[in-house]
């Protein structure tokens, strides 16, 4: 997150300032007067692929109400303090869907560059009724062999559940669909 323009510290106004750090010579956001960098770091983002037990087995991909046009992806969330990322996953399905997890496997961990993340993504094992939160507008339930990838780090987590059951990722064509 670049839009820092003031120090929290200090509330001096930031400046591009290069300055000597373990890896060499480092051009970051700094405040002049108390030294504040920051660091912008990328920010942890979880992610389910969530394989719906009571279901056959289908998969749910959801719609967030934010989102422009009609692209169905992972449930994801921020972790929050305090908790670990399965804590977390399994806070933002229940949130999210209202379903319970059964199992929790670790698919991966992706880099997300163009909104600084870093997604760690699960496959999870759940059931239950789904109702959504406001946050989301609609979901579908897609047979695992249908399902279809996206390039971004989620559609990479998804295309890695879906070879761990011996299924070819088919690809969506973004600049088509």
């Amino acid at each position: 997150m670049t839009d820092y323009k003031f120090c929290p510290v200090c509330a001096t106004q930031l400046g591009w300032i290069t300055q000597a750090e373990d890896g060499g010579d480092k051009e970051r956001l700094r405040c002049p007067a108390c030294g504040f960098t920051h660091w912008n770091n990328p920010t942890p983002v979880l992610a389910a692929v969530i394989e719906c037990t009571d279901r056959d087995g289908q998969v749910l991909l959801a719609r967030n109400a934010a989102w422009p046009g009609r692209f169905f992806g992972l449930i994801t969330g921020f972790m929050e303090s305090g908790e670990t990322p399965e804590e977390g996953i399994r806070r933002e399905i229940a949130e999210e869907t209202s379903l319970e997890v059964d199992s929790l496997n670790l698919l991966g961990v992706w880099d997300f560059q163009r909104m600084n993340q870093i997604i760690i993504a699960y496959h999870a094992a759940a059931r239950g009724e789904i109702r959504l939160s406001p946050e989301l507008a609609e979901y579908k339930l897609i047979a695992p062999e249908n399902v279809r990838c996206w390039p971004q780090g989620t559609g990479q987590a998804l295309a890695t559940w879906l070879r761990s059951k011996g299924i070819e990722p088919q690809w969506l064509d973004l600049k088509r669909e």
